[in-house]
């Protein structure tokens, strides 16, 4: 009897290792433990990082919904998009039958929790504004989809872009940068102390003259008063053109100096795998002496 129950338990240890090979068990925004299924096939992304990661990893071929904002790389223009980031369409994510749903802390609990009724496995992952925080997310969504190796090699990447702007700009001067999120109609918004892009403006070899506020808004009399040396806008929907040609905007003395840059502001926004890329493109347009 002894022996049928010490085999007993070597069995069902056994069935409860396959068990533990079968789930993967993520903590996430929420403080809950997700389980998921190891590995799921079947993905839908809420946000345009995480379905940058996704791509990033070599799993883009699991990915069977995304949002509208998710526009990079060119491949998602064949995914189902299943609506907003902050209010996805349910009905359409369910119709997908996805093994698990990766959002981001955008996305509300409402819609986390009527997901989750419907049996979908939902991973909310919050990371802190910052490159270990971009780290954080690239680890936790190779995790989940059975990548770690390609994670680790993505952070190797931004690694090597880290330390070849390092190098670059050296102990340059550090001019007074304006980071422009909207602007005129749309309110002032900037990237203002503790954000992430005030993270980047820094890391760049800039000064963020937006320090002086915590989160992103701005008023046109604070930036008047601060006056920047640098201005940088999106390189999209006319920008720079609009900024430089609206007033009060227009009295600045980066406007009329020229020193209005424009950039891909997909790469510094988004905390994902192009993220060293972004933080060049933010080096170069501080210091475009240092990469001649």
């Amino acid at each position: 009897m002894k022996r049928f129950f010490a085999a007993l338990l070597v069995v069902l240890s056994v069935f409860s290792l396959f068990a533990q090979d079968d789930v993967i068990n993520i903590k996430d925004a929420y403080g809950r433990t997700v389980s998921v299924k190891a590995y799921p096939e079947r993905v839908v992304s809420l946000a345009p990082s995480i379905t940058e990661i996704v791509f990033a990893l070599g799993k883009g071929k699991s990915l069977v919904g995304r949002t509208d904002y998710c526009d990079y790389p060119s491949e998602v223009k064949g995914i189902e998009s299943v609506g907003s980031l902050m209010q996805p369409n349910l009905e359409k994510i369910a119709a997908l039958r996805p093994d698990v749903v990766i959002a981001a802390s955008h996305v509300t609990k409402e819609a986390v929790t009527k997901l989750e009724e419907l049996g979908i496995p939902v991973a909310v992952l919050d990371y802190p504004q910052s490159f270990e925080g971009t780290y954080e997310a690239i680890i936790e969504v190779g995790k989940l989809l059975g990548a770690q190796q390609q994670a680790d090699m993505i952070i190797d990447d931004i690694e090597q872009d880290i330390l070849d702007v390092m190098s670059a700009i050296g102990d340059s001067n550090r001019p007074r940068v304006y980071y422009v999120v909207s602007y005129g109609q749309y309110g002032d918004y900037t990237a203002g102390k503790g954000t992430f892009i005030d993270t980047l403006i820094n890391m760049a070899g800039g000064v963020n003259v937006a320090s002086d506020v915590e989160g992103w808004q701005y008023s046109a009399e604070k930036l008047l008063e601060k006056d920047p040396d640098i201005i940088i806008v999106s390189k999209y929907w006319d920008t720079k053109k609009g900024f430089m040609s609206t007033a009060p905007y227009n009295q600045l003395t980066a406007v009329k100096k020229g020193n209005v840059i424009e950039i891909d502001n997909n790469l510094v926004d988004r905390q994902g795998p192009r993220i060293g890329k972004g933080l060049k493109e933010l080096a170069k347009a501080i210091h475009p002496e240092a990469f001649e």
